[in-house]
């Protein structure tokens, strides 16, 4: 073997060990939700045969709480979507993660059972009917919890942020829905929407961002509040991005103002 030859073998081999570590896995998500007080626990929420293993935290509250229906990135039910769960209860909120991939995975494994990179095609291959049942089911048992006031908000990111606008369509009892980077549902179906819907968006994130205009005028004929902001300089993902240790100052910035907006239209707990 020549030297071009190693130099690509090398090449070739590097490639395909980043593309065998999951994204679902990070480790900094991993350290930081160990160290958190707040109590998890996982369910098995059960309908028309399947069962959805769901992530739950629980704030430290004496009171009732409302509970945030958290959808996952095209990642699955990664170390990070997580802790962002166990973030969303340190800000008092009942988090309720169901991992969609649930029975999907090798010996009906979830997210974590996925070989390497399968589990962005796993969740880009799931039947939306199926989505909504399994958020419906997700919904239902939450709402069902002690620790409820039977309060519901839904929020998703990437992938699930296209899910959570859809979501809202299909579900009347939402107090509101939170859209991080993601696309918009049909626009007839936008009439079926009852919740306000609040959107967060990368502004170096075109792929999303040219979805935006349409949405306005969709809702605004629909007669629906829809009210996305835009965060100059960031990318797609930036509140995943915003997190880790070696993120652009644009993303760390625009997932800090985005949690504050968050939580402030969350406020009437």
């Amino acid at each position: 073997m020549n030297r071009l030859q190693l130099v690509v073998s090398a090449v070739v081999l590097a490639a395909s060990t980043l593309i065998s570590v999951p994204l679902s896995a990070q480790d900094w998500a991993q350290a930081k939700l160990k160290q958190s007080p707040r109590h998890r626990e996982w369910a098995s929420i059960k309908h028309d045969g399947r069962s959805v293993e769901t992530f739950i935290v629980y704030p430290e509250a004496k009171n009732k709480k409302p509970v945030v229906l958290i959808i996952h990135e095209i990642f699955g039910l990664s170390d990070w979507a997580q802790e962002l769960a166990d973030e969303v209860a340190a800000a008092g909120y009942v988090a309720v993660a169901p991992d969609l991939l649930s029975g999907m995975a090798p010996n009906g494994g979830r997210t974590s059972d996925f070989p390497g990179d399968k589990v962005t095609e796993a969740v880009s291959h799931l039947n939306p009917e199926q989505v909504t049942a399994d958020l419906n089911a997700a919904a239902d048992y939450g709402l069902k919890l002690p620790a409820s006031n039977g309060k519901l908000y839904v929020v998703g990111f990437c992938w699930g942020g296209t899910q959570a606008f859809r979501f809202a369509t299909n579900r009347a009892d939402l107090a509101a829905t939170f859209v991080f980077y993601g696309e918009p549902p049909a626009k007839e179906a936008m009439t079926r929407i009852k919740a306000p819907v609040y959107g967060f968006y990368g502004g170096n994130d075109q792929r999303i961002d040219g979805t935006i205009p349409d949405a306005i005028a969709g809702m605004k004929t629909a007669g629906k509040m829809y009210q996305p902001v835009t965060y100059d300089g960031a990318g797609h993902a930036f509140m995943r991005n915003g997190e880790s240790p070696d993120a652009k100052e644009a993303d760390r910035k625009a997932r800090d103002d985005s949690w504050a907006r968050w939580k402030e239209l969350m406020g009437g707990r």
